[in-house]
């Protein structure tokens, strides 16, 4: 394995030096703040509610959950992949041209997705399209954008505002889509919020970033290729992959099982939209904590200790009798650890190996928590069509979250120091 050499005082692996290096080349922080949390906050808000829609979508088709199911795992594959090149070309164009193609997907895949007659339309739809749309309007993109124009010492926090924004999302639109499904019913609320998603396309002007105009790059001491090679052979890098792939598998089976699980439970569906609520409202504080300690603490720790944790607040949900009580304690203490591990493993990324592709790089890291948010929501209508309980997927995911703390105690977030290379007038 190749060597490398470590920098403990610089943030950043090598400098982000645009053409023209002016101050008004750079987006002001609330800029990037106001107009990316605005676009997380309507994508990441919108997604987090389909759990709503499992049971009166299959009701109404005839379809097992392991269609319903199926759908929304692809959907997550869709956007880990896509993510990637979203992130490419982020990094080369800019963000805006990105967030309205993905603004434009996210509308046609609603659509779709209200008026899909077969199972196959239905997994184009909610599957492959809002799966492309979401890698288009998410953090990869977002965080890219922030890492451009935030300064390093600012940079977790910053992070952590945006994530703190898609949970804020969740606390927003869950009840809202939970009152759009109840007065309008399942199909025009899924129209509705088509209509809702284009407002993402005026706020992704704010995010247009002067030195991208007209395709103009930036100078990078390495290719893609290059970054690619040096990150897949960095062993620390492999780890918060690894780390990555339970959060998705957790996060996104409790996300769209948890109301079907309440309400095979005898609770009602108002418990299962207030639930949700909640976790988007108590991760607002546990996101942004993440962000803040980030920038004082080493990230490593603080993904260590939201796995296990996560672990622990599972398995005590499971010996509890099952209550409404008992759902919204579960619901804020995992709010608290929901997406709190977004803002300190994309900081490390831009820690470890810079910000000029870090919007591809953690794209590829995300693409790693979607295979995980794959196999979540699959395993979750699979294993419940066979046995009739969620039970296995639970106990799944406490043995992931143990050893997800494991893997990410090695990680070495200094900065790789590179050669130095000419640099063009």
């Amino acid at each position: 394995m190749r060597k490398y050499r470590y920098h403990q005082r610089r943030p950043d692996a090598f400098r982000y030096i645009p053409r023209m290096a002016h101050s008004s080349k750079i987006l002001s922080i609330n800029q990037v703040l106001l107009c990316g949390a605005g676009i997380v906050t309507l994508s990441m808000g919108i997604r987090h509610g389909f759990g709503l829609w499992l049971q009166p979508i299959t009701q109404s088709q005839n379809w097992s959950r392991e269609t319903f199911a199926f759908a929304l795992a692809v959907q997550n594959l869709a956007w880990g992949l896509s993510g990637i090149f979203a992130g490419m070309l982020a990094d080369r164009f800019g963000a805006l041209r990105v967030i309205v193609g993905g603004a434009v997907l996210y509308a046609l895949g609603l659509v779709g997705m209200a008026h899909a007659s077969s199972a196959m339309m239905f997994t184009l739809t909610a599957g492959v399209l809002i799966g492309m749309a979401q890698a288009g309007t998410t953090y990869a993109v977002i965080y890219g954008v922030i890492g451009r124009n935030v300064p390093a010492s600012q940079r977790s926090w910053a992070m952590g505002i945006a994530a703190a924004a898609g949970s804020f999302g969740q606390f927003l639109m869950v009840p809202t889509e939970g009152f759009l499904i109840s007065r309008l019913g399942w199909q025009e609320a899924l129209v509705a919020l088509s209509a809702a998603s284009m407002l993402m396309i005026p706020l992704a002007w704010g995010l247009r970033e002067p030195h991208f105009r007209g395709g103009a790059g930036h100078f990078r001491e390495q290719s893609i290729m290059q970054a690619l090679r040096e990150a897949f052979a960095y062993r620390s890098f492999q780890l918060l992959m690894a780390g990555y792939f339970v959060c998705g598998f957790q996060v996104v089976f409790i996300g769209v099982h948890m109301p079907s699980y309440l309400r095979d439970h005898g609770l009602s569906p108002q418990v299962a939209s207030y639930s949700l609520a909640l976790i988007g409202l108590f991760n607002v504080f546990g996101t942004y904590a993440a962000g803040v300690l980030g920038q004082r603490i080493l990230k490593k720790n603080i993904l260590a200790f939201i796995y296990l944790a996560r672990a622990l607040v599972i398995g005590v949900f499971l010996l509890v009798p099952l209550t409404p009580a008992s759902v919204y304690v579960f619901s804020a203490v995992m709010g608290l650890l929901w997406l709190s591990t977004v803002p300190p493993t994309n900081a490390t990324v831009a820690q470890i190996f810079g910000v000029a592709h870090l919007s591809m790089l953690g794209g590829f890291v995300f693409f790693s928590h979607q295979i995980g948010s794959f196999l979540g929501v699959w395993l979750g209508g699979f294993l419940y069509d066979k046995t009739g309980s969620y039970n296995i997927v639970w106990y799944i995911a406490i043995a992931l979250g143990v050893l997800a703390a494991l893997v990410n105690l090695p990680i070495k977030e200094a900065a790789i120091m590179r050669d130095p290379v000419p640099q063009p007038a």
